[in-house]
């Protein structure tokens, strides 16, 4: 999963250690989770989320290991189903 936690820790000026202080785990899984090697639970991601004050699409991603995207539907062009 690609996100973008590094840029937003830094934009506010927090280290590794004060973001999983904030976050309540640990400076290594902080790390992991910035260089890709872990995604966060869903109970972190909206915990990240939350203190970011952002929706979890804004911060995470998928990388095209996952599921498939969902595909828009198509503009309507005036036919009955």
């Amino acid at each position: 999963m690609i996100n973008r936690l590094r840029e937003l820790r830094t934009a506010r000026g927090w280290s590794q250690g004060e973001l999983a202080g904030r976050l309540g785990v640990s400076r290594q899984t902080v790390n992991a989770i910035e260089t890709e090697k872990y995604d966060p639970s869903l109970p972190l991601a909206f915990t990240i989320a939350g203190l970011f004050t952002l929706a979890i699409e804004d911060i995470f991603r998928p990388n095209g290991s996952g599921a498939a995207p969902v595909a828009a539907r198509p503009a309507d062009r005036g036919f009955v189903d």
